[in-house]
């Protein structure tokens, strides 16, 4: 669901893009799994650090292209601060798993 809201958005402006993809991206946050949390806070350290506008360079597609990664680092960055905050209570609460 996030992910086809980030393609969307990435053609539409709302005016509340980056608040909408924040919201998704803590509720996908939330359901990650352990073996899964690591991957997607790489990916968002990946994009946020310009991997997404390294498309930009491509005639035609390339703008369109950088800017649907550029909203799916949106969501992943979302889903990160849920799975580094979830992880902390899991570790620090008894019985928070």
């Amino acid at each position: 669901m996030s992910a086809l809201a980030a393609v969307a958005l990435s053609f539409v402006n709302t005016g509340y893009d980056p608040a909408i993809l924040a919201v998704l991206g803590l509720a996908s946050g939330w359901f990650l799994d352990l073996e899964h949390r690591r991957g997607v806070i790489i990916a968002a350290i990946f994009l946020i650090a310009g991997g997404a506008g390294s498309l930009n360079g491509i005639p035609g597609i390339g703008e369109h292209l950088g800017a649907i990664l550029v909203s799916l680092g949106a969501v992943f960055s979302g889903a990160s601060v849920m799975a580094i905050v979830r992880t902390l209570v899991e570790r620090i609460v008894p019985g928070g798993k």
